[in-house]
């Protein structure tokens, strides 16, 4: 069991968590209402067309329209409302699909974006770590030179540029694999190995943008990490010890793991912002390119619902993160109780 102290973080972290979200989940309301421009023109648009230009159908459909989405209403009522609705499940009706719920528009979308984002990330943390791993250890070295120019060099260049980058090599020049889309058009999502390959010839590039710009700054931090721990007492008693190599590096290697862990779960947050981008750069269908249809359309309640559930995912990811963290060095929980 865990102990008292144990209890005490997980406590802190929970609450400290259930602050930001309140606070995040405030300002995704508010900030696509400072955005000008009718979120109901679409709709309107489009019963104008049926309607046959009919100015008073027009404007009832405008008002019960109001009233449906409550837009009528001062922005704090809104809010409630919409806190209120969120807590029981219900993220409102899309403006943009009505009238489709968003929870049905975002839960076939967001097993792309995870499948996407959780392998890529945590691929980059480990090649990236154990690179810079490598690199700090053998300091001044070939491979160290090599490995600080290369990460350097890629952890400058942006997702999207890369992305860009890999379409047209691998995909225009080389014509190898597809430049868009998870799946070929005409093929629908199944169990079987006719569309698991390829899916996973339309994930190669995309997955592979992130990979490659993530990389390099795992590099450069653990890089840097093992080289300040290379200082320490600990190693040069190793070495007079006789100690091998292999074991001293170890030491290191673990000793310096532990910040990354921190900043693995920092790193979700700027992931998710990654992966984003690069769904709307390989028209990859997750909430990524579903948040781009949304916004330019003002899509109020599909831009609050994605980003709701997206910030919810990343705080649970941090929070199992801190738990681990916690676990490992007993440091962290007795440092919070001092």
């Amino acid at each position: 069991m865990f102990s008292k102290q144990m209890w005490k973080y997980l406590f802190r972290k929970l609450i400290f968590l259930l602050i930001t979200y309140i606070i995040a989940t405030t300002i995704v309301f508010l900030l696509p209402r400072i955005i000008p421009g009718n979120p109901l023109s679409q709709i309107l648009s489009r019963l104008s067309q049926v309607a046959q230009a009919n100015p008073e159908s027009i404007r009832a459909a405008e008002k019960n329209l109001m009233e449906e989405f409550g837009f009528g209403k001062p922005w704090y009522i809104q809010y409630f409302d919409f806190i209120i609705k969120a807590l029981s499940g219900d993220l409102g009706t899309s403006i943009s699909y009505y009238p489709r719920k968003v929870l049905d528009l975002i839960i076939p979308v967001l097993p792309w974006t995870l499948i996407l984002l959780l392998p890529a990330t945590i691929t980059a943390w480990f090649l990236g770590n154990s690179l810079g791993a490598k690199a700090g250890y053998r300091r001044n070295s070939w491979i160290d030179k090599g490995v600080l120019t290369t990460s350097l060099i890629v952890s400058q260049i942006p997702y999207y540029w890369l992305g860009m980058i890999l379409i047209y090599f691998f995909g225009v020049q080389l014509g190898i694999l597809p430049v868009g889309g998870a799946y070929t058009q005409g093929h629908f999502p199944s169990f079987t190995w006719s569309f698991f390959f390829d899916a996973l010839k339309h994930y190669i590039l995309p997955f592979s943008s992130i990979v490659i710009s993530a990389m390099g700054g795992w590099a450069i931090g653990m890089r840097l990490m093992v080289i300040y721990e290379l200082g320490n007492d600990y190693v040069r008693f190793s070495e007079a010890l006789g100690m091998k190599d292999k074991r001293i590096y170890r030491y290191v290697f673990r000793n310096s793991l532990l910040p990354q862990i921190t900043g693995l779960a920092l790193s979700l947050g700027g992931a998710l912002g990654g992966a984003l981008i690069t769904e709307i750069i390989f028209n990859y269908p997750g909430t990524g390119f579903l948040l781009f249809k949304a916004l330019t359309t003002l899509d109020y309640p599909l831009i609050q619902g994605i980003f709701v559930i997206l910030i919810a995912a990343i705080y649970l990811a941090n929070f199992v993160v801190d738990f681990v963290y916690a676990l490992i060095d007993p440091r962290i929980r007795l440092g919070q109780e001092e």
